[in-house]
């Protein structure tokens, strides 16, 4: 599993603290063992997850007592299996869908805190400059998550691109289309490999996260995007059940929805990132 995991001294001492608490305690929730008074290491997404986190921690966590560290990666995996086995002490990455899935099939038990904000997912391409533009047959990539992957194809139903059978929910696959006027081909590919794909494919389907860290403007290069309103994918703070009432998560999840970055989310990424509180 790759990730680029970004890792200072001090983040692995409180890793190996955490984990040598955690063990002590017997099959207790690490809440109820871990000393909370060390750092609280939160694992992240680069963009736009760990540059807000970095913008709480150089800016409001040492007003609000609360000792913050950074922890990046770039897989949907590893943030919350770090969180369940303790190497980290929060995660902020995920919207619930994803996570139920997650917990169903692996049988974690990672909870949300706060809502803090929403990437509009976004169907992109290099060689099209409009939905209208894709020529019968063409080949579209979209994340291979079951979550993600539904996700994608709800937003190309609703642009009317396709059309999914009734109840088609989050585990939507190319196998519940019942029409495609364009005879639409899809490639599944890892979540975060979708915008590379955007040179052998005709467009793509890309997590905001990932389009803004491949250089995209989601709210300007996006041939169609998601709708915030009502929309169910906000991506929050997450812990592991048991550890909602630790200070330092109550300490972040009360930065992470302060006016300041608020503010900080709508300057920085004008609509490609959206406050969800």
């Amino acid at each position: 599993m790759r990730n680029t995991a970004k890792i200072t001294t001090a983040v692995l001492a409180a890793g190996a603290l955490t984990f040598g608490l955690s063990a002590c305690g017997s099959g207790k929730s690490s809440s109820s063992s871990a000393d909370t008074s060390g750092p609280l290491v939160v694992a992240a997404s680069p963009t736009p997850h760990a540059e807000i986190l970095n913008f709480v921690k150089d800016n409001l966590a040492k007003k609000a007592g609360l000792d913050l560290q950074v922890k990046e990666f770039t897989d949907y995996i590893t943030p919350n299996t770090a969180t369940e086995d303790g190497s980290v002490g929060a995660n902020y990455f995920q919207n619930q869908p994803y996570l139920d899935d997650f917990n169903k099939k692996r049988g974690t038990r990672i909870v949300p805190v706060v809502t803090v904000h929403l990437e509009p997912l976004g169907l992109y391409s290099h060689k099209v400059k409009s939905v209208d533009a894709l020529k019968s047959g063409a080949t579209v990539a979209v994340p291979n998550d079951s979550v993600n992957e539904a996700r994608a194809l709800k937003l190309l139903a609703s642009k009317g691109l396709i059309t999914l059978k009734d109840g088609a929910g989050n585990e939507a696959t190319p196998q519940d289309i019942t029409k495609n006027p364009k005879d639409l081909k899809f490639k599944e590919v890892e979540a975060a490999q979708t915008p590379r794909s955007l040179d052998d494919v005709d467009a793509a389907v890309i997590n905001g996260n990932y389009a803004i860290s491949a250089g995209l403007k989601p709210a300007k290069d996006a041939l169609v995007l998601e709708s915030a309103k009502n929309n169910p994918y906000g991506n929050f703070l997450a812990v592991k059940k048991g550890n909602e009432t630790d200070p330092r998560v109550k300490k972040l999840a009360k930065l992470l929805t302060s006016p300041e970055v608020k503010k900080f989310i709508e300057d920085k990424y004008q609509g490609s990132v959206v406050p969800s509180f």
